[in-house]
């Protein structure tokens, strides 16, 4: 219950500044207008596309695409929310009160964590809300929809995750912020060397965040993606609590 209550405070503190309200106005209008584009492209094209065996519809030209670009934008967007959540209470010298209170590290972590991924989640519920839009005019691939919103909520909780991590052993909210976002950039564009061999480009397939993500994103529901999904997000918030539990034990 103490993760839910600093999970409430941590929200309610973001809520409460410009930066989350910038963050909203921004991304929305972002994503507006990739999705209008969208739009209208698909419906240039519409002729075209019905004189096609299979061809693909609404899901595949619209509701896809939006999701992978909100994801890259979301990419760039959360170590700016992540960054602050430890890394500037080390840099405020209040980390000793956050230590001497009555609530675990494991509690701590994940009441950081559950703010950031709730924030994302109401930022994807509004994205969410454009392709539903269209079911006005015309019909989606559920499958695929459902199995592209649950990639943004493995992936986003995945950015979190890291996130968390990063602030909790960069000594400023700055480098936690740059750390979070080259690591995440790396992630995304691990594989994309073509000049390695056949035994190294299935490791760094495997790795790649985004190689797991586009599986979901054309509706590919795999265990082997889920999971991979659940083991970073478990060890980047281990990694948390562990390296907390040892700021704690050198104070």
């Amino acid at each position: 219950m103490n993760s839910f209550t600093i999970a409430a405070r941590e929200l309610r503190s973001l809520f409460l500044s410009p930066l989350a309200w910038t963050l909203l106005g921004v991304t929305q209008l972002l994503f507006a207008y990739l999705f209008l584009s969208q739009v209208d492209y698909y419906l240039t094209i519409q002729a075209k596309l019905a004189g096609i065996t299979a061809a693909p519809g609404i899901t595949d030209l619209i509701v896809a695409p939006i999701l992978g670009n909100a994801a890259t934008i979301l990419l760039l967007i959360t170590p700016l929310l992540t960054m602050r959540l430890i890394s500037d209470e080390r840099r405020n010298k209040t980390i000793s009160l956050l230590f001497s209170a009555p609530i675990s590290m494991t509690e701590i972590i994940l009441g950081k964590f559950l703010a950031t991924f709730a924030f994302l989640m109401v930022v994807l519920l509004l994205v969410s809300l454009m392709p539903l839009s269209l079911l006005s005019i015309g019909s989606l691939d559920s499958g695929k929809f459902l199995a592209g919103l649950l990639g943004m909520v493995l992936l986003l909780a995945s950015f979190s995750a890291l996130g968390v991590y990063m602030s909790a052993i960069a000594p400023q909210p700055t480098i936690a912020a740059v750390g979070s976002f080259g690591v995440l950039l790396l992630l995304w564009i691990i594989d994309w060397s073509s000049n390695v061999s056949d035994s190294a480009s299935d490791v760094l397939s495997y790795l790649s965040i985004l190689h797991h993500f586009e599986n979901l994103l054309q509706g590919l529901v795999n265990s082997t993606d889920v999971i991979y999904f659940i083991l970073f997000i478990g060890s980047f918030l281990i990694l948390s609590i562990k390296r907390l539990d040892n700021d704690r034990l050198q104070k």
